[in-house]
């Protein structure tokens, strides 16, 4: 299985919301922040997925077949309950 990066980028640290990080390895890390409204998505390069908001941006190393095949899954997975 492959492991995906990812990087975000904001304009002003008044855009983090909330940085969580234990002490402790191993134990879960939360970023969160406020991207501003929707400007654009895009593929780069056919290898990563960039969102960008007019606070910042988000980058995930993510191809356009990954992203449609998780897609699927996720529709075929909601129809399964139905």
């Amino acid at each position: 299985m492959k492991e995906h990066s990812f990087s975000v980028q904001l304009k002003s640290k008044d855009h983090v919301t909330n940085i969580s990080m234990s002490e402790k390895s191993g134990e879960a890390v939360l970023l969160e922040g406020i991207l501003g409204e929707l400007e654009g998505l895009e593929i780069i390069e056919e290898a990563v997925l960039r969102i960008t908001g007019t606070n910042g941006t988000l980058m995930i190393d993510l191809t356009e077949d990954e992203l449609r095949d998780m897609i699927s899954k996720k529709k075929g997975a909601e129809n399964d309950v139905d």
